[in-house]
């Protein structure tokens, strides 16, 4: 039995790829969470209930009433996975950010949250960069997913100067998935049209430089490297994987590394991860 660290942020971390990769390790692994203040932290409440994405979320009275934010939000299966975590000890009592030692545990997994106002805490710790960077040091297990690639991209090995990253292959958020959910919710979440995008780009960047899948590929020593699928039922952002469906998944092995796109990967992600402890 191994024992893999998750930090999170103190909230908005994606409920998918936090419950599920928890709900898969700890049938044969001990999981525990660590958090910037080592107090409870919260997943991103619309993509646990799908409320607040869709046009007339607003209106009083029809907010839990859901056509788009039901195929957006977690499905089935996480939101099992997010209740169960809800009642799990080591989510209610995580340790903090600044006492994490990599001597306590086996591996790392880092997933990821689109939604600004929680998860660039989460993305730009130095904290959390100096812990990634000294567990690939180390040659621990590391998994990332979604915007969980990107806290792995900034995170610099002091002895190169460069992104752990560099050298190895990854995928992570595409720039089509991205977008896709971006365009979505400037039209039904027009009060706040950028809540799928982390970062925005600044005047004279072309769309989509700020984007995930465009940063981690900075930071690789190829733009090749990053990997994405041609397959029309992966690349899709329709079909999500199941513990007995790994079809729509699409995951990324590099030595010790394992990466993933989004939460239609975490089932696969999940025990690829468990199968590197």
């Amino acid at each position: 039995m191994a024992r893999v660290l998750i930090p999170v942020p103190a909230r908005d971390s994606d409920p998918s790829e936090v419950a599920v990769s928890r709900a898969v390790l700890s049938r044969d692994h001990t999981v525990v969470f660590a958090t910037p203040g080592g107090t409870q932290a919260t997943c991103d409440e619309l993509m646990v209930t799908g409320e607040g994405l869709d046009l007339w979320s607003r209106v009083p009275g029809l907010k839990k009433l859901t056509a788009l934010g039901r195929v957006l939000r977690a499905d089935a299966a996480a939101r099992d996975a997010h209740r169960a975590l809800l009642a799990d000890p080591a989510w209610r009592t995580p340790i903090r950010w600044d006492d994490i030692k990599l001597d306590d545990v086996d591996g790392v997994l880092l997933p990821g949250g689109h939604r600004a106002r929680g998860m660039r805490e989460y993305l730009e710790s130095p904290v959390l960069q100096g812990v990634v960077a000294d567990a690939f040091r180390r040659d621990l297990p590391v998994g990332a997913i979604c915007h969980g690639v990107l806290l792995a991209a900034r995170s610099v090995d002091p002895t190169t100067g460069r992104s752990v990253l560099h050298g190895r292959k990854t995928t992570a958020l595409t720039w089509q998935l991205e977008r896709t959910a971006w365009r979505l919710a400037r039209r039904t979440r027009f009060w706040d049209p950028d809540y799928y995008r982390t970062y925005l780009e600044e005047p004279g960047q072309p769309e989509g430089y700020m984007s995930v899948q465009q940063e981690v590929t900075r930071a690789l020593a190829r733009p090749t490297d990053f990997l994405d699928t041609t397959d029309r039922v992966k690349a899709s952002g329709r079909a999500r994987d199941r513990l007995d469906d790994e079809r729509p998944a699409f995951v990324v092995e590099d030595g010790n590394y394992v990466s993933a796109r989004w939460p239609g990967d975490v089932h696969t992600f999940a025990k690829v991860f468990g199968k590197r402890l």
